[in-house]
C-alpha cells in the first residue's frame, strides 16, 4: 500500500484524532493557565494556609508522574466517588499536571518585577490587588510569555497519553490503525507530523505573536 492509498483509506480517522488532539490542547491549556495564576500567586500568599496548600499541589503534580496521574484521576478517584467520563478526565489530567509547572514560572515571573516597580505603585497609594492587576501582573506576563511556549508544547505531547484511557485522539486513531494493518511507519510517521505541525506552525507562532502583543503594550521592543 503507497502512503497515498494509506492517507486515502485512513485520513478521516486521522483527522478526526487529530481534532480531538487539538480540542483537548485547548482545554488542557485554559485549566493549566488558570492553576497556574491561582497556585503562582497563592504561593506568593502571607497567608501560610494559601501558601502552603499551593506547594503541597505543586509538589505532588510536579514530582510525580502525568501517567500515573490520569490513571489516579480516571480509576481511582470513582472509588471515592468522582466520575469522570474518559475525555474529561484526559484534559484535567493534562492541565493540572502542566498547571504545576506554569505556577512556578508565574511566581518566578511576579517576582522578577524590579523591586521599584512595586515601590512606585505603593507610593500611588494602590490596593494591593489594584497593584498586581495593572503594574505587576503586566509586567511580568511578558517575562512569562517564552517559557509558556515551551510548556505548552509539552503539553501537546502530553496528551498523547490520553489514549492510554481510549480517549479516540490521534495517538489512539494511529495505535487503532497499526494493530490492524500493522503499517507502523505511516500510523505514527503521520502522527509525528502532525504533532510536529501543531508544534511549529500552530502554537509557536500564535505564542510568538502573543509575546510581539504584549511587548507593544508594555512599550518594550519584541
Amino acid at each position: 500500500m503507497s502512503y497515498l492509498e494509506f492517507l486515502g483509506q485512513y485520513g478521516d480517522r486521522i483527522l478526526g484524532g487529530t481534532a480531538i488532539t487539538i480540542l483537548l490542547t485547548v482545554l488542557a491549556t485554559v485549566l493549566a493557565v488558570a492553576i497556574a495564576f491561582l497556585a503562582g500567586m497563592m504561593r506568593l500568599s502571607a497567608n501560610p494556609v494559601a501558601r502552603g496548600a499551593a506547594t503541597v499541589y505543586i509538589e505532588i503534580f510536579r514530582g510525580t508522574s502525568l501517567l500515573v496521574q490520569l490513571y489516579w484521576i480516571f480509576f481511582v478517584l470513582p472509588l471515592f466517588g468522582i466520575t469522570l467520563e474518559k475525555f474529561t478526565a484526559g484534559f484535567v489530567a493534562v492541565g493540572m499536571n502542566l498547571g504545576a509547572y506554569g505556577a512556578e514560572l508565574v511566581r518566578g515571573a511576579i517576582l522578577s518585577v524590579p523591586r521599584g516597580q512595586w515601590e512606585a505603585s505603593l507610593a500611588l497609594n494602590m490596593s494591593p490587588t489594584k497593584r498586581m492587576i495593572r503594574i505587576i501582573l503586566p509586567q511580568a506576563v511578558v517575562t512569562m510569555l517564552p517559557p509558556w511556549g515551551n510548556l505548552l508544547i509539552e503539553l501537546l505531547k502530553g496528551t498523547a497519553l490520553v489514549s492510554l484511557i481510549a480517549v479516540a485522539d490521534l495517538m489512539f486513531q494511529a495505535k487503532q490503525i497499526n494493530g490492524t494493518t500493522f503499517l507502523s511507519a505511516q500510523a505514527f510517521g503521520t502522527a509525528l507530523i502532525i504533532y510536529y505541525v501543531i508544534a511549529r506552525f500552530l502554537l509557536t507562532p500564535f505564542m510568538r505573536w502573543l509575546e510581539r502583543v504584549m511587548a507593544r503594550r508594555m512599550g518594550r521592543r519584541a
